[in-house]
């Protein structure tokens, strides 16, 4: 006989939330790492002492927590899955009958007291400080590295950099222009690079035209991590324009950070060549005393079939290099009254050979055979160069070298499984706020599946 389904005419249900979410469920794992304590203490100054009391603000929390773990890109979504989904709840303290806020609620706080608190930072470094408790953090080695995320902007409708006016922006400027027009002088940002982009977008005129995926151009900004080789914790995220200069500026800005905020400093730094200029080598190098595992970026390699520079030997002692024939080039050939010592304006030193050694050397068809003697460039900072060429023979530098993928594993992760190919929010402060939270929920994450449940109530009973 066909079964037939009726539903219950039961007036009262006996219904426990707590008991319909599955043990193993990921946000019953992320919330056993989670603490939100300090989201009332950071946030109480930003609020009135008077009013209607607002929404509660660890809601808000618990909420976009919830978004960008499930990979739920739209807060009007967020909020009807919120309100249908018995774990969302649960992990929202709802209960079966509390109100999900509007979803308008995000934006106001989000421009308003999220921001001027700091409050999303705040919660990457609470999470970040829970990882370092877990004894998730080696702290050994860190990998950096950045990657492409679109933005919110239309190539269709920009326009070329030189029709911009900065000064007709001003007037009657959206949020975004605003924001960038207040970080033309930011590192990361405007002083990154005195060179303009071809296009600009008038909806969101900080976000970079870039070809670097060597297909269509489009607006983007970079998203860039620092991360623990251990277990590949991200250790600290920034938002830049998606060009070389500003993503190695914010390297820098990520090791101090991390360094003054956990006092962490790693022994050694993996990156790829991008960051292998003798400017940043020299920083890792000499200011921070870190072992750079970087491919060096050098473009003194020649292709032609004469002699590089790597066929020469620099005797440091005597200032000077030594030619294959044994000949010596020099910066100065000649005493001056007043000590000529520093370098060119592009920071290079210049090193000769004489005219007349050249001149009858047999080997002149390989080493200058258009000039009249040989010249070598040095950069003031070749030294640092030379510690990075001589770890890059160790073992530990292909070692070091794999594990660096860690942090692009975590770029596929971010834009595959969270969904965050493309930015939602617009301006360099909603790009911020979008990757600092990507990474608090891609830590939480990390934290559900190395620190699960079972494992921490068998050490607590032990």
């Amino acid at each position: 006989m066909m079964g037939f389904q009726a539903a219950p005419a039961q007036l009262f249900y006996d219904f426990s939330l707590e008991e319909h979410v599955p043990a193993d469920h990921l946000l019953r794992c992320i919330d056993r790492h989670l603490d939100l304590d300090s989201i009332r203490a950071q946030l109480k100054p930003y609020y009135s002492s008077t009013g209607r009391p607002s929404i509660d603000p660890e809601l808000m929390m618990r909420m976009l927590i919830i978004g960008y773990s499930m990979g739920i890109r739209s807060e009007r979504r967020l909020c009807e899955e919120v309100h249908l989904n018995l774990a969302y709840r649960w992990f929202c303290r709802l209960g079966l009958d509390g109100k999900v806020p509007n979803h308008s609620s995000f934006s106001k706080n989000r421009h308003g007291r999220f921001r001027q608190s700091d409050i999303l930072r705040h919660l990457f470094e609470t999470v970040v400080e829970r990882c370092l408790a877990q004894g998730l953090v080696g702290a050994e080695g860190f990998a950096v590295d950045a990657s492409l995320i679109a933005a919110d902007a239309n190539k269709q409708r920009s326009v070329p950099s030189a029709e911009w006016k900065t000064d007709e922006a001003k007037e009657d400027a959206s949020r975004s222009v605003q924001e960038y027009l207040a970080v033309l002088d930011d590192a990361a940002f405007g002083a990154a690079s005195p060179v303009t982009p071809k296009f600009i977008s008038p909806s969101d005129p900080a976000a970079q035209w870039t070809g670097a995926h060597k297909g269509h151009a489009f607006f983007a900004y970079a998203t860039n991590y620092l991360i623990d080789t251990d277990h590949g914790v991200i250790l600290d995220v920034e938002a830049t324009r998606a060009i070389r200069q500003a993503e190695v500026g914010a390297s820098r800005t990520m090791i101090d950070r991390t360094e003054n905020r956990f006092g962490l400093k790693p022994r050694y730094v993996v990156a790829d060549s991008a960051y292998g200029s003798a400017d940043n080598l020299a920083w890792l190098v000499k200011h921070k005393q870190i072992a750079p595992h970087i491919p060096v970026f050098d473009k003194s390699n020649r292709t032609d079939g004469t002699w590089s520079r790597d066929d020469f030997i620099w005797d440091g002692e005597n200032d000077r290099y030594i030619c294959p024939e044994g000949k010596e080039l020099v910066r100065f050939r000649r005493n001056y009254a007043h000590p000529r010592g520093a370098p060119a304006k592009d920071g290079t030193l210049r090193y000769r050979a004489s005219q007349k050694d050249c001149r009858a050397c047999p080997s002149k068809p390989r080493c200058c055979p258009n000039m009249s003697h040989r010249k070598i460039p040095r950069d003031v900072n070749e030294d640092a160069r030379d510690v990075a060429r001589a770890i890059a023979k160790t073992p530990n530098y292909e070692q070091s070298r794999h594990r660096r993928k860690k942090v692009e594993m975590l770029f596929a992760h971010l834009k595959r499984i969270l969904r965050l190919a493309r930015l939602r929010l617009r301006g360099p402060y909603g790009a911020r706020d979008e990757f600092l939270l990507a990474a608090t929920a891609q830590n939480l994450r990390r934290l559900a599946k190395l620190r699960p449940m079972h494992l921490q109530a068998t050490t607590m009973a032990l």
